[in-house]
């Protein structure tokens, strides 16, 4: 799974409708850019291949009073809505070897039911535990990754990983189940998005063709 998909429509979504530079300012100003694949080319194609999935309804606007081009605004259809949906459960649950898209959903977590968040997270806990089970099929920790040669040090940082993971995991489960944060439908949501206008501390400020449209 790519992060990009679930990042752009989280972003998105959250703002109900956004033109393309918002997006890409949100996704700098969670720093998207260090860590994922959400780079300005990566957003604005994006956002025009899900409007031709049917993703994204793009909304012509005006131009604006300052005699600027006119930008297209986008927003969450309902297809749009049951994909984001699905890839955040999708990347809640999946444990692999790369983190932009496990940070993508926790980042957008609290969109889920509190008690749906913590079934995924365990079942993510599950299949951490499963995956380190295959590793032991071929790789003894207790004996040291010497037994393989300098492989073995690839399978010793696998298992070290996915121990990290499952005890992260098992403490978020933990903080969730105790009342941690505001989930769908709770109340007030957490504003994770930058207002129209505002500053945005953590932008690169190198511009990009695609921020005018």
């Amino acid at each position: 799974m790519s992060a990009i998909r679930l990042l752009v429509l989280g972003a998105v979504r959250m703002h109900g409708r956004a033109h393309g530079y918002q997006v890409r300012n949100d996704l700098e100003y969670w720093g998207a850019h260090e860590w994922s694949n959400a780079k300005p080319g990566s957003i604005y194609h994006a956002l025009k291949q899900m409007a031709k999935q049917g993703l994204l309804h793009a909304h012509e606007t005006a131009p604006s009073t300052a005699g600027g081009p006119p930008r297209t605004e986008y927003e969450i259809t309902g297809q749009g809505t049951e994909e984001y949906f699905r890839l955040l459960r999708e990347a809640l649950v999946t444990y692999d070897q790369r983190g932009d898209v496990k940070t993508a959903a926790v980042g957008f977590v609290v969109d889920l039911p509190r008690a749906e968040a913590v079934a995924l997270l365990k079942e993510r806990t599950l299949r951490i535990e499963q995956w380190r089970a295959s590793v032991l099929e071929h790789y003894v920790p207790e004996e040291g990754p010497g037994q393989l040669g300098h492989i073995g040090e690839i399978m010793n940082m696998w298992v070290h990983t996915a121990d990290s993971e499952a005890e992260w995991t098992r403490g978020l489960i933990e903080r969730i189940e105790g009342g941690a944060y505001t989930f769908a439908d709770e109340g007030d949501p957490f504003v994770g998005i930058l207002a129209e206008g505002e500053e945005n501390p953590y932008a690169t400020g190198k511009p990009h063709p695609g921020d005018a449209l």
